[in-house]
């Protein structure tokens, strides 16, 4: 049985309210640097790991927690072993952004606390 599925951290969500004040906060007085933003999301770099604010799409969302983001390898396999260990998903992996020949791939599950955490998985697409 394989022991370590999680590899890191990867990217951490903040919900936010108010996207420009958010943006100006993490931007100009936190001081980091601003990866790109999107009308509802902005991502910054934060020394390997990047931290997503953005705007609810569900009020299960809109809390003052973070939404912790953990990378694997193959998220598919992550999925169904989890799953054999009772994990609660919320949905199935699916591909949420493709930047050039990079796809993201993402599932969301609940800890016994009801907090939303995702695993994440980057792979490279396929050349057309």
């Amino acid at each position: 049985m394989k022991t370590n599925l999680i590899q890191k951290v990867g990217q951490i969500g903040i919900p936010v309210k108010n996207m420009e004040k958010a943006v100006h906060f993490y931007k100009e007085q936190l001081g980091l640097p601003l990866l790109f933003q999107t009308d509802n999301m902005a991502f910054f770099e934060c020394n390997g790991l990047r931290l997503m604010l953005s705007l609810p799409e569900k009020e299960q969302f809109a809390h003052a927690s973070s939404v912790l983001y953990f990378q694997v390898d193959d998220i598919q396999t992550a999925f169904e072993d989890l799953k054999k260990r009772d994990v609660t998903f919320i949905d199935e992996p699916h591909l949420v952004a493709k930047m050039g020949q990079t796809e993201t791939w993402m599932t969301f599950f609940k800890d016994t606390e009801e907090n939303t955490h995702a695993f994440v998985s980057e792979v490279q697409g396929e050349t057309v």
